[in-house]
């Protein structure tokens, strides 16, 4: 039995979109209906918004489960892993841009470093908009939809300047207790650092220390900025990171464990199963067949 998932470039997808490709949005049903292969497990290679108005079911972000509900609305980074599980009709709106969407406007693409629901590292991907926020929320995709059907030399700046006022309203839904990085901050600064490194080095480097020596500052006070964060270490991040890594291969039956194993820089295949059962309470074999049950 051979599965694989699809990944998905921005421009493969047909939807409402500005002329260099960089960024799309539509109504979330004619979305459905244009690119049939979402509804099943995919990845992106692009940042990926939704807010739903009406239906029912759950949607999977990187082997996590949340509701769908009117109010709703999710953010994803490139790279992360979903799929889709409706219960009922479903609507609203849907948003995909590039990287670097805001580079090409001169706007640094780290804006959506200040916003938590775009960090993989953090739980606040979904959020329930408040009911008198969500008419305020609805006019900005109805904003962006109009600025797709003019397409003027202004429309990517308008689109940007929307698209921040919704990441804004979206964070102050989360509260003020949850973490923010600022770009200002010594300590924000070097998490997003760090995070940035387990990104590139995440198959090869496994230490705390080794990051640490990269960042100039001590393994303790690395766990210190991580507890203060997040609410882990330094070693539980990197870590995750690894999981995560593992479950995403293993959902591609066409690798075996064997080659994900030496993908990610495990000494042997034995290791890592027990590694990879050790913080999931399942075999990767078990894992796999546990989540094509369920899908």
């Amino acid at each position: 039995m051979k599965k694989t998932y699809p990944t998905f470039d921005i421009c493969n997808l047909v939807a409402k979109k500005i002329s260099n490709d960089l960024f799309n949005a539509d109504r979330f049903q004619g979305y459905l209906m244009n690119n049939p292969p979402i509804k099943n497990i995919h990845k992106h290679s692009f940042y990926h918004l939704v807010y739903f108005t009406s239906g029912k079911g759950q949607h999977v972000i990187d082997f996590k489960s949340y509701p769908i509900e009117p109010g709703c609305i999710y953010f994803m980074s490139p790279g992360q892993v979903h799929n889709w599980e409706f219960e009922s009709d479903v609507d609203g709106y849907v948003v995909n841009f590039s990287a670097i969407f805001f580079d090409k406007l001169f706007l640094s693409s780290h804006a959506v470093d200040l916003f938590p629901f775009f960090n993989i590292f953090s739980n606040e991907q979904m959020m329930k908009i408040k009911d008198d926020m969500r008419s305020e929320v609805v006019k900005i995709f109805e904003v962006l939809l109009d600025e797709l059907n003019n397409d003027t030399y202004q429309t990517p700046m308008m689109i940007a300047a929307e698209l921040l006022r919704l990441f804004v309203i979206a964070s102050r839904e989360l509260g003020p207790d949850v973490p923010v990085l600022s770009r200002t901050s010594y300590n924000s600064i070097l998490l997003k650092q760090f995070f940035d490194l387990i990104q590139d080095n995440f198959k090869d480097m496994r230490l705390p220390k080794d990051y640490a020596a990269l960042l100039y500052i001590t393994s303790n006070h690395l766990n210190f900025l991580c507890k203060d964060h997040l609410n882990m270490s330094a070693g539980e991040i990197i870590r995750n990171r690894v999981l995560l890594e593992a479950k995403r291969m293993l959902v591609n039956y066409e690798l075996s464990v064997a080659n994900i194993a030496m993908e990610l820089n495990f000494f042997d295949t034995s290791y890592f199963i027990k590694f990879f059962k050790k913080y999931t309470q399942l075999t990767p074999e078990a894992f796999r067949k546990q989540y094509y049950s369920k899908s």
